[in-house]
């Protein structure tokens, strides 16, 4: 089919309005974590290497290893900075996957019904918040997107790089790219040769990269963020399928369709439920708005537009109206609130970060904003930037930290987290904290004695309490009074 170029551009045009559309909306959404790479950043930006703690040891606390290399140019005035650019940074890249996922879908077939799948792009919060969240995953999300419309005109080999660059990106995304890279171009035949396992094994080259070098450096092949949250099958089973009703790929369940369609749209509908198992296996994700499948969701918009075009046209409205509702669903219920995560965020740095001034060595859970408020060492209880911590017993939030441990760090500030609802008590200890390790900590013999509460957060749902220890409360590291 030749190329119309002023049409070209036009359908360009609007796949990147689809895109910027609810990533405009969903602009203010990032998490925590988003603030890891970001500190990572700055410490090489400063000259003083790849680092979580200013003076600490190299760590492998970024998932994407290297991602924060990326981020450097922009973060010599500190996190806050770091993650403006990393926002910027995913939003582009998937307005221009964007553009080109609909091009790629105007050349699907002379259906007007490849169009409804479209539809599901504007919809999608997990897809136009996690773009702008500030982490790899709109990275991701693009050169997925990419490769799958390389792949659907005609050209496979050019799919392998992006393919393989999404891989070391996220691990999880492995099984996906294999299945991609052995998938034909519409109008050719499924067929396993030699040049197709060749593809896939180009493919996975940067993954297994990653995984030495990470063995070469950092003495294992995982990043620490898979010590410190360990697998739960069953969860991560209950997390897929919430992803499943929820994300779009309702809109794939057409048997007969698949029976009619091309060898390339089965090889993109076996590649997304590979990518769910492969996520439910890994056990999910505690993040909000459905993460770890954002990446496949373009690879499911460009299937249902191939299956709209050879599916009954009444059911493939149904299917499409079932995506739309789940992904609506979340739209409107999630949506208003993940929009101000990024403004209280910052609002947590600029209140309480005064009240950091001075430490030296502090303990928190959420190590994210806490290392944007302070350059002091940060003591990450969740053990994502700690190799001892992350391999404490417990989950994430539920680590079980010993007295022994803080003191041995020289920890002399806490930034604990309330439950929601709940007040500082007299003594502090009394009070209800919102997970397993702040509430062990509180149970540590002499803390009431040992550290006061200087500061309260005032941000409506961010019940923090900043804590100091007393001078006159310093212990070695057995826990004995010196």
């Amino acid at each position: 089919m030749p190329v119309s170029w002023p049409r070209a551009l036009g359908i360009a045009a609007l796949g990147a309005a689809l895109a910027l559309l609810p990533a405009h909306v969903l602009y203010g959404f990032t998490v925590d974590d988003a603030l890891i790479p970001a500190r990572y950043a700055t410490h090489v930006a400063r000259g003083l290497g790849y680092r979580w703690n200013a003076h600490g040891p190299i760590t492998d606390a970024v998932t994407p290893l290297g991602f924060p290399y990326l981020l450097t140019p922009f973060a010599a005035r500190g996190p806050l900075d770091a993650l403006v650019a990393a926002k910027l940074l995913g939003l582009l890249a998937w307005t221009a996957a964007a553009a080109l996922l609909a091009v790629t879908i105007d050349r699907a077939s002379s259906s007007r019904a490849r169009w409804s799948a479209l539809v599901m792009l504007p919809a999608s919060a997990p897809l136009a918040a996690w773009s702008v969240a500030g982490l790899e995953t709109g990275l991701a999300t693009a050169l997925v997107s990419i490769a799958v419309c390389l792949v659907a005109l005609g050209r496979g080999w050019s799919a392998v790089f992006p393919l393989g660059l999404a891989a070391a990106l996220r691990p999880e995304l492995l099984p996906f790219v294999l299945v991609v890279a052995i998938t034909p171009p519409p109008g050719e035949r499924m067929r396993l040769g030699r040049v197709d396992v060749f593809r896939a094994a180009l493919a996975a080259a940067p993954f297994f990269l990653v995984v030495a070098i990470r063995l070469a450096v950092f003495g294992r092949p995982t990043p620490l963020a898979v010590l410190a949250k360990p697998s739960d099958p069953w969860l991560g089973a209950k997390y897929a399928l919430a992803c499943f009703l929820l994300t779009g790929p309702l809109a794939l369940v057409a048997p007969r369709a698949l029976l009619r369609t091309t060898p390339f749209v089965r090889g993109l509908v076996l590649a997304v439920a590979v990518h769910f198992a492969a996520v439910a296996v890994a056990g999910g994700d505690w993040m909000p708005l459905s993460r770890l499948v954002v990446p496949v969701l373009p690879a499911v918009i460009l299937a249902a537009a191939h299956l709209a075009s050879v599916a009954d046209a009444r059911m493939t409205a149904a299917r499409v109206a079932l995506a739309l509702a789940g992904e609506l669903f979340v739209m409107i219920k999630i949506g208003p609130v993940a929009a101000r995560v990024g403004a209280d965020r910052t609002a947590l740095v600029r209140e309480l970060g005064p009240a950091l001034e001075g430490a030296r060595v502090v303990a928190s859970l959420d190590a994210g904003w806490v290392g944007a408020a302070t350059e002091a060492n940060i003591v990450d209880l969740a053990g994502l930037t700690d190799p001892a911590i992350a391999a404490l017993p417990g989950g994430h939030t539920t680590k079980r930290i010993a007295p022994a441990m803080l003191d041995a760090r020289g920890v002399d500030t806490l930034v604990l987290l309330l439950a929601p609802g709940a007040r500082v008590e007299t003594p502090w200890t009394a009070s209800i904290f919102d997970r397993g390790v702040e509430a062990r900590i509180a149970r540590f013999p002499d803390m009431a004695s040992s550290f006061v509460v200087t500061a309260e957060s005032r941000v409506p749902g961010l019940p923090y309490v900043v804590l100091r220890r007393r001078a006159d409360a310093t212990r070695d590291v057995t826990g004995e009074a010196p």
